[in-house]
């Protein structure tokens, strides 16, 4: 009995120790299609869940704990045989060090999402070829994901990440597939994850250190130093703005930031609202709705 037992709680430290990357929540919306058999978008919901969370999607160990939560809604707007059409929001968050409280990172939504899927059909992300735009765009986010997630927690840390997305993206220029174009002035896949590598972007990176790991993790333990923080690290957006005004990647930080700035600064200790707010509706004026609710 006691071997027994000891075998079921050295199984359970084994899995504790080997839990894959994510826990991501995916869910398909049919609603569109008017489709009255719908067991081809249940089976494929269950075939991307399994896929995004049992894949080993990196060489690091970790605990069941340290898993990245996020979230995947895919909106089918368009079903024929095999072939669908569709958008794809993505969210993810990471907890914030001494609360219960978990800081949305990522909220993206890409509607340029055309795929070809059977049902059954195995999903299986070879890091060496294109071979499915559904597998691809799937293992894209998820390195995005896991990249963004990784930059709140040390200084550049999503590098290696978003290295394997630039890698999806190169392979995937070829396959005619929608959202993977190198055009400029396009918000594309390629764009997204190529300014995240490039120095010209690199105070947008700084930020997301400074903001979370400097700023949020120490605002239960010391709420104005936090606050201080947190608002030095959004000024760094208008060295940004000033050199590449209407950057991409600024509306997405504010698109998954904007509701919590707007909590941190209006309760708790003060700090220069009027300034942060000059510095917010410089940097992000399609939320100033939003920072005009910020109370002081």
């Amino acid at each position: 009995m006691r071997k027994t037992l000891l075998s079921i709680f050295l199984l359970f430290i084994s899995l504790s120790l080997s839990a894959q990357e994510l826990n991501c929540v995916v869910t398909v919306n049919s609603d569109q299609v008017g489709q009255t058999n719908q067991q081809i978008f249940r089976t494929l919901e269950r075939s991307l869940n399994d896929f995004v969370n049992k894949s080993k999607w990196t060489n690091r160990t970790y605990r069941e704990n340290e898993r990245v939560n996020a979230r995947m809604f895919i909106t089918v707007t368009q079903y024929e045989s095999d072939r669908f059409e569709a958008n794809i929001q993505i969210q993810s968050s990471r907890p914030v060090f001494n609360t219960s409280y978990e800081s949305p990172v990522f909220n993206y939504k890409d509607d340029a999402f055309n795929f070809q899927y059977q049902e059954f059909q195995p999903l299986v992300y070879n890091p060496n070829s294109f071979d499915s735009n559904l597998v691809a765009v799937m293992s894209y986010y998820v390195y995005m994901v896991l990249g963004l997630d990784a930059d709140t927690f040390s200084l550049e840390g999503g590098n290696d990440y978003y290295r394997r997305a630039q890698n999806i993206v190169t392979q995937a220029q070829s396959s005619n597939y929608s959202g993977w174009s190198q055009e400029t002035g396009q918000r594309t896949r390629f764009e997204l994850v190529d300014n995240l590598l490039s120095n010209s972007f690199r105070e947008y990176r700084i930020a997301m250190y400074n903001y979370h790991r400097k700023g949020l993790d120490i605002l239960a333990d010391n709420n104005s130093t936090g606050k201080q923080i947190v608002a030095g690290s959004l000024r760094l957006f208008e060295t940004l703005v000033q050199r590449r005004p209407n950057a991409f990647l600024i509306q997405t930080f504010f698109d998954a930031k904007s509701e919590e700035i707007q909590n941190i600064f209006s309760d708790g200790p003060t700090v220069d609202v009027v300034k942060l707010k000059e510095t917010l509706n410089k940097v992000a004026p399609f939320y100033s709705n939003t920072w005009n609710e910020i109370k002081y």
